[in-house]
């Protein structure tokens, strides 16, 4: 069984993007001081991402998530289909 590229491409985009990044710094707007220590750590790996309490910095960090999610995605797929059939 193969997995579709695109689709995981799509669907991992959507889960790092909106659920981690994009949540996150929303809950942080609304409770400063959540998720934090995440942030942080993200700021540290996205370049030009700050771990400030601000819609743009949120932005932001939910654009490099998707496009991050979305390059993972679409790599976890290809190797997957690529051994699989080994």
């Amino acid at each position: 069984m193969k997995l579709s590229l695109k689709g995981m491409a799509v669907s991992l985009a959507l889960v790092w993007g909106v659920l981690a990044m994009f949540l996150t710094g929303l809950a942080n707007l609304i409770w400063p001081g959540y998720g934090q220590a995440f942030l942080e750590l993200m700021a540290s790996v996205y370049p030009g991402y700050h771990a400030t309490a601000s819609i743009g910095q949120v932005v932001i960090g939910a654009l490099y998530g998707l496009v991050d999610g979305c390059v993972c995605g679409a790599i976890f797929a290809w190797l997957y289909n690529r051994f699989a059939s080994v």
